[in-house]
């Protein structure tokens, strides 16, 4: 999987010719370690007929890896048109597999199961992961690349100061592993944060909610005042029965995606119509 001209050359080469910049509002710093890109690549769970989404693939540090997969039907998303046409013309994607658009906006972008990869644009990655929890019904599989205290966050436990709604949400729907960190001397420019990638493997709803936007109301209401008990935290949607249990003198933080979970089949059990 080696090309003639270096990846890094080429990114350089393309960026002094067509005198373009780096795009800071989107986040934008270029992965040049083809180590590091490869070891991203080979954390996929690699099966037949395999639907892969890439999001943000910019100068395509991983993108030219992802293409010569064997049996993968794979799309990418960019909202850059100067790095799509850079795809299209050096690095030889076909046009049609790469969706000009924001990853924010977009539609679930495979009719059935699919999994996404990315070296996520830091500035959104927290957006990005929510888009997948709409998804997540679809998306068996998620390797993304993050601020290394963003990763941290989503991969915490409860009693860390920085397990939070992030945290809950996605560890109620898939298991989270926190893989390996990446030094910013890695990127083209270096950031000022080091990176960690994480993979997230679909659980297929072992908490079977099927209410998620009850279930998401609760979590963020009770990390919103983290600081407050939950009685004090959820007053405002829980009812006064609710909050006479004794696990309403705890904080968020203290609390596991079990409990929440709990908490959120007790108060649907109190709502049901009769």
């Amino acid at each position: 999987m080696e090309f003639n001209l270096p990846h890094n050359v080429a990114v350089i080469r393309y960026f002094c010719t067509m005198s373009l910049s780096l795009r800071k509002s989107l986040g934008q710093h270029f992965l040049h370690d083809e180590q590091v890109c490869k070891k991203i690549v080979q954390q996929l769970t690699l099966h037949p007929a395999l639907q892969l989404l890439e999001v943000g693939p910019g100068g395509g540090a991983i993108s030219k890896y992802l293409m010569k997969l064997p049996d993968v039907d794979y799309r990418a998303v960019e909202i850059d048109r100067e790095k799509v046409d850079f795809l299209v013309k050096e690095l030889g994607i076909p046009k049609d597999r790469i969706l000009l658009m924001d990853v924010l906006k977009m539609d679930v972008p495979y009719p059935t199961r699919f999994s996404v990869i990315g070296n996520f644009p830091y500035n959104i990655s927290t957006q990005i992961m929510f888009r997948i929890l709409e998804w997540e019904p679809q998306v068996d599989e998620v390797i993304g690349m993050f601020q290394k205290e963003v990763a941290q966050r989503i991969a915490a436990g409860p009693g860390s100061k920085t397990y939070g709604i992030l945290s809950v949400l996605l560890q109620a729907f898939f298991k989270v592993d926190y893989l390996f960190e990446v030094h910013e001397n890695c990127f083209t420019p270096p950031p000022q944060v080091k990176s960690a990638v994480v993979r997230f493997t679909n659980l297929h709803d072992p908490h079977a909610i099927a209410d998620r936007k009850k279930f998401t109301l609760l979590v963020k209401t009770a990390f919103n005042q983290r600081r407050k008990t939950l009685r004090n935290a959820l007053k405002s949607i829980l009812p006064p029965i609710m909050l006479q249990d004794p696990i309403m003198e705890k904080r968020a933080e203290q609390l596991s995606v079990e409990d929440f979970v709990n908490l959120y089949n007790t108060y649907k059990a109190i709502h049901q119509p009769k």
